[in-house]
């Protein structure tokens, strides 16, 4: 009966989740357009004021404070500040869409070495959560996979589509490697040891499994000729030809020197994931040329002896070393919507607001590889527009009223919209 009961519970919440919001896809954009009057954050560092945006069949045509607007439709923005779509670097978005409903959630695959593993075919481009992020301005995401050590290819997806074909902006662009923990944490119950276990070794004998892994893949890659073929092999030559990234979710120092290993061994162009500690070696890893995510801000430090605000600093510290990063959110509560804010934090501790900009923006853009066609407001890129009342990066003035991903106008509406209209409606607050 307990078991009945709980999936009547189950059912009842998953049917909650996908009432209302029936939000379609916008079409293909058919008219140009030019945003005048706003004060434009280029997301490189350059801001116009009082400048013009516009764009046609998805792609930016002319960026200026003087630009001519005949035969176009004008959408004025006089007192709004126009802004690059902004990117989620890492998250598994449209894999999970409620943490405590098994039925939900397709982010984790069996197995340790699963690097042939492609998040992007399990993408669900009707989640309910994506049209929340697209409020707050964020227009792109790169999808991750999860479980084992190598998880598979990630996939970064513009978030206005029927499904994942259409969703895919840059498809295989990075293999997942989730090294594990080198953190002795002693693990103790009622004031006894619980194993006599090394964790620290077991974790560099699985890393030395996946040097091994690499290995045999390069040998085999050498070959001209194969008997029989090995998918797993074959899924990461692109690391080996450089037309993809290893990211390796790590955080503390160990690990992430032993993630340059990978770099000196074998080459790899390396993204760090989390790297809560990089701060401590930002120099190592600007000799290195390796880019950093930086997950999770609002949180507490790794380390019992660091400043308490260290999260906060970090941005500011790796910006003036020279490496190259990102911010992230990867909040499984409030579910990645707190990536401008995230930004904004990091623009109270070092930053300017526009390196802040960046950070979100064409820095993400750079490390995922698609800067060419996004991450800024440029000419020849496509038109991934956010338009905000005011300051994006402040929770007060982030007020996002129109939007365009590669020149579409998108809904703005949600399901949390809807709820909120809905009993305001009823008590008669408005």
């Amino acid at each position: 009966m307990k078991k009945i009961f709980l999936y009547i519970c189950s059912l009842i919440a998953i049917i909650n989740v996908f009432a209302q919001e029936t939000i379609s896809p916008a079409p293909a954009q058919n008219e140009t357009i030019a945003l005048i009057n706003a004060t434009i954050h280029v997301g490189n560092g350059n801001v116009i004021n009082n400048g013009t945006v516009i764009f046609n069949n998805g792609k930016i045509i002319e960026v200026n404070t003087n630009a001519a607007t005949t035969g176009t439709k004008i959408i004025d923005c006089k007192g709004k500040h126009i802004y690059p779509g902004l990117i989620l670097a890492a998250s598994q978005l449209g894999l999970i869409e409620i943490n405590n409903i098994r039925a939900t959630i397709d982010a984790n695959e069996i197995g340790e070495l699963n690097p042939s593993i492609r998040s992007i075919v399990a993408y669900n481009t009707d989640s309910k959560v994506i049209n929340t992020l697209r409020t707050n301005g964020i227009l792109l995401a790169n999808i991750i996979p999860g479980g084992g050590i190598i998880s598979g290819s990630s996939s970064v997806v513009q978030l206005d589509a029927w499904n994942w074909e259409d969703a895919a902006y840059k498809m295989d662009a990075g293999i997942h490697f989730h090294m594990p923990s080198l953190l002795n944490r002693g693990s103790r119950r009622f004031g006894a040891q619980q194993s006599n276990i090394d964790p620290v070794k077991v974790g560099l004998d699985r890393i030395e499994e996946v040097k091994i892994f690499f290995r045999e893949a390069k040998a085999y890659l050498a070959e001209t000729k194969h008997e029989n073929t090995n998918l797993k092999f074959e899924a990461v030559k692109g690391l080996f030809n450089k037309k993809q990234k290893l990211f390796i979710h790590c955080n503390i120092v160990k690990e992430m020197l032993l993630a340059i290993d990978f770099v000196k061994e074998f080459g790899f162009d390396v993204v760090l994931v989390g790297a809560v500690d990089s701060w401590q070696i930002a120099d190592i890893l600007k000799q290195n040329n390796i880019a950093v995510i930086l997950n999770q801000l609002h949180d507490l430090p790794a380390m019992i002896d660091d400043d308490i605000d260290q999260p906060f600093k970090t941005p500011a510290m790796l910006q003036k070393a020279g490496v190259l990063f990102c911010i992230n959110d990867n909040d499984a509560n409030s579910r990645y919507r707190n990536l401008a804010f995230n930004a904004g934090t990091a623009s109270a501790y070092g930053l300017t607001k526009e390196e802040a900009l960046s950070a979100i923006t064409l820095n993400a853009a750079t490390i995922l590889g698609i800067a060419d066609k996004t991450g800024s407001i440029e000419t020849g890129k496509d038109a991934n527009i956010v338009v905000s009342e005011g300051d994006i990066l402040d929770m007060r003035t982030n007020i996002i009223t129109n939007a365009f991903i590669q020149g579409r106008q998108i809904d703005l509406n949600n399901k949390q919209k809807q709820l909120a209209e809905k009993y305001e409606k009823k008590y008669g607050i408005k």
